[in-house]
């Protein structure tokens, strides 16, 4: 079974709709819907915003329903340095905490998720990989391999996002996969991270998100739909 996670309505919605023989089941204030997508079993669901939320939402699909690949949907902030444009696509190569930081007490080490005793966390190289290939064949926009960087903040503003970019090497940055790719990490359970850029992180964020988030949704849910059967 293949977990599937967005923080958004709108972006796991069609999903849910396209979903056979499902079934809803609500742990933690979550609903999890259960059923068929494209020929493949599936749970999934809408884990709210931040990292806690996303975390406790793989959590609960790794050990109550027992997936074995999680993957994480939606929309993303693209870092403009990178030239990775609103529209784009972005697939994971890895995920990092970019507000995760002990460095005034643990010295260089202190960007290292505690028991992982690292900062970037790989995403599967397999399910990666075939989500790439998949968005070069049905999608004629650009495609990006490479890192993502999550924290518990909307970042919308260029001082921050160069910041952040500089430390982590980001592509794009959200609130959800870094945390989702810690609880599989631990769990020892294989991730992915596909996100559909719907704005730069930047000053002009705040216009942006709105118009172009539920058109960045629909983009990341329809490609994972394509890429399913594949996995």
């Amino acid at each position: 079974m293949i977990g599937i996670i967005g923080a958004m309505d709108i972006e796991v919605n069609r999903l849910i709709e396209a979903m056979e023989d499902k079934t809803p089941e609500t742990v933690s204030r979550m609903t999890f819907w259960r059923g068929t997508l494209a020929g493949v079993a599936c749970v999934v669901a809408r884990c709210g915003a931040g990292k806690v939320n996303s975390a406790v939402c793989a959590q609960t699909m790794i050990l109550r329903y027992g997936v074995e690949i999680v993957i994480n949907t939606g929309a993303a902030g693209g870092v403009g340095s990178r030239d990775v444009k609103i529209g784009d696509l972005v697939v994971a190569t890895g995920v990092i905490q970019h507000d995760y930081d002990t460095t005034a007490i643990d010295g260089e080490n202190g960007h290292n998720l505690s028991l992982l005793n690292e900062s970037l966390l790989p995403a599967d190289e397999r399910v990666s990989g075939l989500l790439a290939d998949c968005a070069q064949e049905i999608y004629a926009g650009n495609v990006h391999r490479g890192v993502v960087a999550t924290g518990d903040q909307f970042i919308c503003g260029n001082a921050r996002l160069h910041e952040i970019a500089e430390r982590t090497g980001a592509v794009a940055c959200e609130m959800e996969g870094g945390s989702i790719g810690q609880a599989c990490a631990l769990a020892g359970v294989p991730f992915a991270v596909l996100r559909a850029i719907s704005d730069n992180a930047d000053d002009n964020a705040v216009v942006d998100f709105p118009k172009f988030v539920l058109e960045a949704a629909e983009k990341s849910a329809a490609l994972l739909m394509k890429a399913l059967p594949r996995l």
